[in-house]
């Protein structure tokens, strides 16, 4: 049986105890033992995490230490597949860049706040997003500073409407890559967890932790 990892914490803001809730019943129906965590410390089990098969970090801000951040990378590295969206992954320690080299992006801005954007799915063979037509979401609009080493697979187009001088800005929305023989998949979406009640959005996320997942 598949094992998952499910690390919440952090800004309250981005309903992380309901976004983790809702993963791990995903993830249950698809036959995974789950475990979910409120700590950082889960990482620091060398043994535990290399045995994995995903880990699902859901941890806005705050601060990780050089043992917990090792911990996850090391595992990562091994094997261990990790899948995350929003600022759950890709806000999470503005001050470690090892683990942003992981992620393969980091949040920078969201102008206007709330916005009704389009996302374009531009791999339609992909099993992650195969299928799946381009929709209109209101949330965050996420700008962020990217790895050009990442697989794309959707994006979204900045109108200028908020801040002018990035119209027509194309800027990542999902995408996947290595990180030594861990997969990674990370999309922008899921600010909150409602945002999930948008079929597409939990869909990707669905079929994202399944790539990333060993095994």
């Amino acid at each position: 049986m598949k094992s998952a990892l499910i690390v919440w914490g952090g800004w309250d803001g981005h309903e992380p105890k309901p976004c983790a809730d809702l993963m791990a019943q995903v993830l249950e129906n698809e036959g995974f033992r789950v475990e979910v965590s409120d700590t950082l410390d889960s990482y620091l089990d060398e043994a535990k995490m290399k045995s994995l098969s995903l880990v699902v970090p859901i941890w806005t801000m705050g601060h990780i230490t050089a043992e917990q951040e090792k911990g996850l990378l090391d595992a990562i590295k091994s094997g261990v597949g990790i899948a995350g969206w929003h600022g759950g992954m890709g806000d999470s320690f503005r001050m470690n860049t090892e683990y942003q080299f992981m992620v393969g992006g980091q949040w920078v801005a969201h102008p206007g706040g709330a916005v009704t954007y389009e996302v374009n799915i531009i791999n339609h063979t992909d099993p992650i997003t195969a299928g799946i037509p381009d929709f209109k979401i209101t949330s965050e609009q996420y700008y962020m500073h990217v790895d050009p080493s990442n697989e794309v697979l959707a994006t979204t187009t900045f109108s200028g409407e908020h801040v002018p001088w990035i119209a027509g800005c194309v800027m990542p929305v999902v995408w996947k890559r290595r990180w030594g023989e861990g997969k990674v998949f990370y999309t922008s979406l899921g600010h909150v967890r409602a945002d999930f009640d948008v079929p597409e959005v939990l869909e990707i996320v669905r079929r994202g932790m399944l790539w990333a997942s060993r095994g």
